[in-house]
């Protein structure tokens, strides 16, 4: 069995040998916490941080864990609505006027948030991402592909500049600078969006699934009618891997950590606002989260979702997921968190590594009770 590493309560003892088995299966590396009632009852780690398996994965290895990092974004803007600088049912040109044009004068706030808006495709080359007055200038201009509001299709790259514009007219700051001094800061939490280049030797790479090589792309499993057109930008586990991509500010899927910052970060929506004394919400900000603001399938990604204000809904837990298998899952009911960080992808629809070690979280949890 794999060697792995950390600490566990013994009650959750299945959720360390869920991991081992998963690098015995072939997995390069990963990390998985699991918190309840904002303190960890498991925080393991294993195999390694490159695809050569010569350097172990450590207690402060971070990776890309790609879209989990719209949980990020998505605190952030729920921070902003729960001080009243931000009204999550206001017009998005009260606070970035240039976004009315091309028929979006009705997107709301919300409307980003539950990827109602309309714009779920980033229509520039992959370089622009880099540029937040290109990126935000482009998508000011585009027509939505439907009326805002009556349907949803994933924003997977374009939520976070979207969401992170309205963030940065209000605060005068980017979402990673606002995480940073607001969030992770105080908590004391390994997370960064914009990774600073100090950090670098800590990153362990993105290896693509078994039989891919870097130029692997993003697609969704089952695409729907408005999955993205074949002449839209492939962004590419070589974008992902970049210097580029470390330091720019991408807040839908370029946040770098493990799974112990996204836990502690995410404790905050499963403790009533409130995390190792540090408050980022009231109790009644952080229920926002899980307002249901749609419900049906998904035009881009060709499934039934149900969407909050920042978040999947998954019956009476909420969360989300990144492309290669990284996760997070919060439970109010049991103010739990299980997160999970990894550098090995996995094909989108082979891929139940996150939902098989929150079910061995589940089997913990049972025991405490």
């Amino acid at each position: 069995m794999a060697d792995i590493q950390g600490t566990y309560d013994d009650l959750f003892s299945a959720v360390p040998t869920r991991l081992a088995a998963l690098l015995d299966e072939g997995d390069v590396g990963g990390s998985v916490t699991v918190f309840v009632d904002g303190e960890p009852v498991v925080d393991v780690w294993g195999g390694f941080a490159d695809a050569d398996r010569t350097a172990p994965w450590e207690r402060d290895t971070i990776t890309n864990v790609f879209s989990t990092t719209k949980t990020m974004t998505a605190l952030c803007a729920l921070m902003l609505a729960d001080r009243g600088e931000l009204d999550l049912d206001a017009p998005v040109a009260r606070y970035w006027p240039e976004f009315a044009a091309a028929g979006k004068e009705k997107v709301l706030v919300r409307h980003l948030l539950s990827h109602t808006a309309g714009l779920p495709h980033w229509e520039g080359p992959v370089e622009e991402m880099y540029d937040w007055e290109a990126v935000t200038a482009r998508l000011a201009a585009q027509p939505p592909l439907w009326e805002p509001g009556t349907a949803a299709g994933y924003h997977s790259l374009t939520q976070g500049f979207l969401v992170g514009e309205v963030l940065r007219r209000i605060t005068g700051r980017t979402v990673g600078q606002f995480l940073a001094q607001e969030v992770t800061g105080p908590l004391g939490a390994d997370f960064h969006i914009g990774l600073p280049a100090e950090h670098d030797d800590r990153v362990a790479p993105t290896v693509p699934p078994p039989g891919r090589d870097e130029d692997y792309t993003a697609a969704a499993a089952n695409p729907g009618p408005d999955a993205a057109p074949a002449t839209g930008t492939a962004f590419r586990v070589r974008d992902a891997n970049s210097v580029a991509w470390r330091r720019g500010q991408i807040p839908a899927a370029s946040g770098f950590g493990n799974a112990r910052s996204v836990a502690l970060v995410q404790s905050a929506l499963a403790c009533g606002g409130t995390v190792r004394d540090v408050r980022l919400l009231s109790a009644a900000g952080a229920e926002r989260a899980t307002e249901e603001q749609f419900s049906g399938e998904d035009r881009v990604i060709g499934m039934a979702q149900r969407y909050g204000l920042g978040y999947g809904l998954f019956g009476t837990t909420f969360g989300w997921g990144g492309w290669g298998g990284s996760l997070v899952m919060i439970d109010p009911d049991a103010r739990m968190v299980v997160a999970y960080a990894t550098d090995q992808m996995r094909e989108p629809a082979e891929d139940t590594r996150g939902l098989d070690l929150v079910m061995s979280a589940y089997d913990g949890l049972q025991g405490l009770r």
